[in-house]
């Protein structure tokens, strides 16, 4: 059995942003995970990022390693806004990021995560148990991939998650059914038509909102809708510049803004390869769903309850993913049903702690709790700062209590307004 301070599970943009915070100010951790898995693994290769070039950097201590840096030093094109990040860049820049911030990063999964005397007990799918004091968990939504009841008990030869879709030779000359109207759907409609497939989209949308393209925009236009990391608008400024704020706002009101805020919507860039080349089916729901003769037989109903048929040989639900506390299966029961939680989601304290002592979640888990932005890899410079100045604070209290019995009015006061949850 070994011991550390602190334990970060998952190696994405927020893992390895709060690593390199970590790191730079000398706090002991360990981190595990398959760096970048998400982005190499459950995303469609051939891909562009929806966040413009400025908002998709992984964040160490000193800011210096942006993507725009790294896309200066591989000689890649690149543009602060404007010119879409190809997956393959963002994800050879999160790589390097760890091979030069996070080079302690472990390779390997947590198995299991429960509850002891000592803080928690964290054991490796190698076999290896470690104690640790402290656990923050940055899965991002490798686990929250939602599949509608409709269809989760059909094959997966027959019916798959976007998230499971990383390449499409498969389905050169096969008829595919893409259901959704997010930027999952329309990239995976656009990819497939690139791989020779025969391909439809099904939404319940009556349009599909793309993404206004970039352009110069006036001062008063600037003004009554700023720019923001993640869109236009005052309520995003509100989101990006004051998360912290965001999560004294009432529990009703925060639920509320984070599920109708920044909803489907495909970036720009692929509206000119889908609109007039893929048949549409807007403004319908799939009633009906089974597998007859090795093929998907969809039952589409319109507002007017008329019905007609679509038969496919795949079709894949880009339904999006919904955080819910039950699908982090590394968690044991008891350390599960110990955490309180709003809608699945865990409900936490303004430094990320959840009401199990010394267990923080980032990332698109905070959501509900600091807003929008934990869902963006944007978000990750203040979720790494934020948790960082919290962990410094603690491992200085430490340091206090077993050098120096009398801690600081200050200390104490901080102290205090650490356990509040709000």
């Amino acid at each position: 059995m070994t011991h550390c301070n602190v334990a970060i599970i998952g190696a994405g943009p927020y893992g390895l942003s709060i690593a390199a915070h970590l790191r730079s100010r000398g706090i002991e951790f360990r981190i595990f995970g398959r760096p970048m898995d998400t982005w190499l693994t459950r995303m469609p290769r051939g891909m562009r990022l929806k966040s413009e070039g400025f908002a998709s950097s992984l964040y160490d201590a000193n800011l210096e390693f942006t993507l725009g840096a790294y896309c200066k030093r591989e000689g890649l094109p690149y543009a602060d806004i404007g010119l879409p990040v190809a997956l393959e860049t963002f994800t050879r820049y999160g790589l390097e990021f760890q091979k030069r911030f996070v080079p302690q990063l472990e390779n390997k999964l947590v198995a299991s995560l429960s509850r002891s005397s000592a803080g928690f007990q964290l054991r490796l799918v190698d076999g290896e148990v470690c104690c640790v004091r402290t656990v923050i968990v940055a899965v991002g939504l490798t686990h929250y991939a939602y599949m509608p009841p409709l269809f989760s008990d059909m094959p997966e030869e027959f019916v798959s998650h976007s998230s499971a879709r990383h390449t499409f030779e498969d389905f050169q000359g096969r008829s595919v059914a893409v259901v959704g109207s997010g930027a999952s759907a329309l990239d995976l409609a656009a990819l497939l038509r690139q791989a020779s497939a025969d391909v439809q989209l099904v939404a319940r949308s009556s349009t599909i909102r793309f993404h206004d393209p970039p352009r110069k925009r006036s001062l008063w236009a600037r003004m009554r809708a700023p720019n923001t990391g993640l869109a236009h608008g005052w309520n995003l400024v509100f989101c990006t510049k004051a998360p912290g704020v965001f999560h004294w706002m009432p529990e009703r009101f925060r639920l509320d803004f984070v599920r109708r805020t920044l909803g489907p919507a495909p970036g720009w860039f692929i509206k000119q390869e889908v609109v007039g080349k893929v048949p549409f089916h807007l403004g319908v729901n799939v009633t009906a769903a089974k597998v007859r003769n090795s093929r998907v037989h969809l039952e589409l109903t319109n507002r007017a309850g008329e019905r007609r048929p679509l038969v496919a040989d795949h079709m894949i639900a880009a339904t999006g993913y919904r955080v819910d506390l039950r699908r982090l299966t590394f968690l044991t029961p008891d350390l599960r049903s110990a955490i309180d939680d709003v809608e699945q989601t865990p409900i936490l304290s303004s430094n990320f702690e959840s009401s199990v002592p010394g267990l923080y979640f980032v990332g698109t888990s905070a959501a509900n709790s600091f807003g929008p932005l934990l869902r963006f890899a944007f978000g990750a410079r203040f979720a790494a700062t934020h948790l960082t100045k919290r962990l410094a604070r603690l491992a200085s209290r430490r340091s206090v209590a077993i050098g120096r019995p009398d801690e600081t009015r200050r200390e104490k006061a901080e102290q205090l307004q650490d356990t509040v949850r709000f």
